[in-house]
């Protein structure tokens, strides 16, 4: 058997722990006979000659499990039934990666290498002795007297006596195993770096509170269910559910999106590193919940990349259960992400184990991760907000898991993104694509060009102490306010791009193609807009300079988004056939900048329709108008807030606008005037949903595949008619936003007043579009 002389090979040794006059119980948990021996040596060498009454024993060991693994050692219940109070002391062996660049970490060379070097198997354990030994550890996890720990066997996880579901309860001698190799993986924890702080006993610890089992027994009460039988789902259902971070993997998984993401966008994420640690900080009072934007399948990969990068810790990341295939399931679920199901609304245990792990992970302050909006934006810009793990966050927070939680926003914006065109095929009505192994690795070999650069964002945080400290438990529409208020916030940092700004003007000319120069002055007046109001962007967007718009016109005809014709006396850029979805798209990204102005703009038409006497009532009541016509599309501020941003942007324009509401000059002073291409194609998209509706048999029911379709031609023949202008309009994403107004509205269902509703409906929208030419043909004569 190999011995190894401790003090001459192993650095950073723990001391023997200040027990005083009270007997020492060490609990070793040892993978293998090597670190059996290296932890009993420590014990021999390290001992006092005053400690007279010291115990080892193991504990059922953490890596290197096997079936049956878990049964625990007759010493240890023995000793620990003796009628005194020792001080129980864990112990382990920790094997750290090797050096690489100037911190430990795996690499994909430990591939070839037989595995993780972290868990080095026993010929490797003898090898690192030899040859690496400042790669071994001795690791001693906090004491804690046997009464402390018996004390909160018994009361803090729930009252004593609470029935068991299964016919083993967890006796005293399991809890102190589990806590003490609880107590280890805090230790290895300080021992590896933030980076690596992962729970990697979420399923036997939950598993074993008695407030678990006491709630899983209620449940089981009102369903019916044998109690035995809910249990052991539960289990299955952690298993599925819960985040298996690995070291190893979170390792090779970074080292991986790194390759990706240079590969695609350059060798740096654009971002604050020091905003990034400050977070950080700010987690280490309260958990943090990390609610990015989701425009394509890269999101999540980019901010781990970041967290990784600065050696942060990686978040739990809420992931459909749709990813979960083979390898792809494995590695995500490893870096981090733990898996939902589609569908649960009947399923009550799986209901209570999903809010158990989400409340775990709070109590222990990791911090979470999803997507707001639930899947990936198909048109731009943010989609509608869901509620349900926002209810649960909530629900924990207010049953005691944390003090407060924080919610961050965080904008991820790309230059130019790889799955713009699956986004445009489906707008159009054409089936999604699955995610799958060769969905996977058609979308590296898309990656294979320069798309620019990725632009990590973060937003002003939201404390949920803050915002719903007063409101009610079951107040659904507080938290409809706060989801949209992160909505709000993300949008306030998301920045401009100059693909962005390009694509704007570039739509903006109705299929006509535009020099280099022609370009420039087109966007002219909105960099001044942006110059104007401070609004965010990737970087300085030199926009002024025949080169990099020329720049940003090549990357966009690189992408087949924008035609380039060069045979004629001069090159000229248009957007190409059939891809007015795809330019949109890039344009959409940056809209909410521009709706504002855009709704000032329709509310001063309105406002000099009706004359100076009544002008101010018009105006504001026509503002109120659109935002709830237009309140599925976008976000806007707080009712509150809403009349303080119109009076900002029309004082950005004309300081003393109030004197001249109805004077009718107003409007022309507006520079950039913006509603006939923020706001035609929506509205546009919306009048083709009305008059579907209005076409179809007031008392044939409602049915939503069939309805797609009939708009789908409908919008196609107005477009051919010219009946609308905008060829993006005729969009599945569109129609459905329209859609949920009309059923706020009560226009689906059959019923007899409904046809009056639904004309009604169109008329309202074409009123609007009405005040849109007029606004159109205001910017081409102010533009001649």
């Amino acid at each position: 058997m190999l011995r190894v002389v401790l003090p001459d090979r192993l650095a950073g040794e723990p001391t023997w722990p200040a027990a005083g006059d009270a007997p020492v119980v060490f609990l070793t948990d040892a993978s293998s006979r090597v670190e059996r021996r290296l932890l009993h040596d420590w014990v021999a060498r390290h001992r006092p000659d005053s400690a007279a009454d010291v115990t080892v024993t193991s504990i059922p060991r953490t890596r290197r499990r096997r079936p049956g693994d878990w049964t625990l050692n007759p010493r240890l219940r023995g000793r620990l039934r003796r009628d005194d109070d020792p001080l129980l002391v864990p112990l382990r062996v920790a094997w750290l990666a090797p050096e690489r660049d100037g911190e430990r970490r795996a690499s994909w060379l430990d591939l070839l290498k037989l595995g993780d070097p972290r868990d080095p198997d026993p010929v490797r354990q003898r090898w690192f002795l030899l040859s690496q030994p400042e790669r071994c550890r001795i690791v001693m996890g906090d004491p804690a007297a046997k009464s402390d720990v018996h004390q909160r066997w018994t009361g803090a996880d729930g009252e004593p006596g609470l029935p068991p579901v299964t016919a083993d309860d967890v006796t005293f001698d399991e809890y102190v195993a589990l806590q003490a190799q609880l107590a280890l993986e805090r230790a290895e924890r300080r021992l590896r770096g933030s980076r690596y702080k992962v729970p990697l006993m979420v399923r036997d610890e939950l598993l074993a509170r008695r407030s678990t089992r006491a709630r899983l027994a209620e449940v089981a009460a009102e369903t019916g269910e044998p109690p035995a039988r809910a249990y052991e789902r539960a289990a299955r259902y952690l298993k599925e559910i819960a985040a298996q971070h690995s070291p190893y993997i979170i390792d090779l998984v970074a080292l991986a999106i790194r390759a990706l993401i240079r590969r695609a966008y350059g060798t740096e994420l654009n971002y604050e590193r020091d905003e990034l640690q400050a977070l950080f900080e700010m987690g280490q009072r309260h958990p943090l919940v990390f609610l990015p934007s989701h425009k394509s399948q890269l999101d999540h990969l980019v901010l781990q990349l970041a967290l990784w990068e600065n050696g942060l810790p990686q978040n739990h990341t809420a992931g459909g259960i749709n990813l979960n295939f083979f390898p792809v399931g494995q590695l995500v679920r490893g870096s981090g992400v733990f898996f939902i199901r589609r569908s649960f609304k009947d399923n009550e245990v799986y209901k209570l184990v999903l809010r158990l792990y989400l409340a775990y992970l709070l109590e222990k302050r990791f911090s979470l991760e999803w997507y707001i909006e639930g899947g990936r934006s198909r048109s731009g810009k943010l989609r509608s907000p869901r509620f349900g793990l926002l209810h649960y966050v909530i629900d924990a927070w207010r049953a005691g898991a944390s003090e407060d939680v924080v919610l961050l926003p965080v904008s991820i914006a790309y230059d130019q993104q790889f799955d713009v065109a699956d986004f445009a095929r489906e707008q159009r009505g054409e089936g999604k694509t699955g995610e799958s192994v060769r969905y996977v690795v058609d979308s590296v070999r898309r990656l294979g060009r320069p798309h620019g650069s990725v632009h990590l964002r973060f937003g002003r945080p939201v404390s949920l102490r803050q915002e719903l400290g007063t409101a009610a438990d079951d107040d659904g529409l507080a938290i409809q306010k706060l989801a949209f208020e992160v909505a709000v916030r993300i949008n306030e940092v998301t920045p401009i791009t100059p693909i962005s700004l390009v694509t704007l003007a570039l739509l903006g000319t109705r299929d006509r193609a535009l020099t280099v120069d022609q370009t420039m002055a087109a966007l002219e007046p909105y960099l001044e807009y942006v110059k104007r109001q401070a609004l965010p962007t990737t970087e300085p967007l030199q926009l002024d300079t025949p080169e990099r718009v020329r720049e940003a016109l090549d990357d966009l005809a690189t992408a087949r988004v924008v035609m380039r014709h060069d045979q004629g006396a001069e090159t000229v850029y248009g957007i190409a056939p059939d891809q007015q979805i795809a330019a949109a798209y890039y344009r959409n990204t940056i809209i909410h900048f521009f709706v504002t102005g855009s709704i000032v703009e329709l509310a001063l038409l309105a406002a000099a329709e009706a004359g100076e006497d009544t002008a101010e009532d018009v105006f504001w009541e026509e503002a109120r108008q659109l935002r709830d016509l237009l309140k599925f599309e976008f976000f806007f501020p707080r009712r509150e807030d809403y009349r303080e941003a119109l009076e900002a942007e029309l004082a950005s324009h004309v300081p003393a606008w109030h004197e001249r509401l109805g004077d009718g000059t107003l409007l022309r002073e507006m520079r950039p005037l913006t509603a006939h291409w923020v706001l035609r194609p929506f509205l546009e998209a919306y009048v083709v949903v009305a008059d579907a509706l209005a076409n179809r048999d007031p008392a044939a029911p409602y049915d939503k595949k069939a309805f797609h379709e009939e708009a789908l031609g409908l919008g196609r023949q107005y477009h051919l008619q010219r009946r609308i202008q905008s060829g993006e309009s005729v969009s599945v994403v569109l129609f459905e936003t329209a859609l949920q107004l009309a059923a706020n509205r009560g226009l689906l269902e059959p019923g007899p007043e409904v046809a009056a509703g639904r004309q009604a409906f169109a008329a309202e929208i074409r009123d609007v579009l009405r005040r849109i030419d007029a606004i159109a043909a205001l910017a081409a004569g102010l533009a001649r």
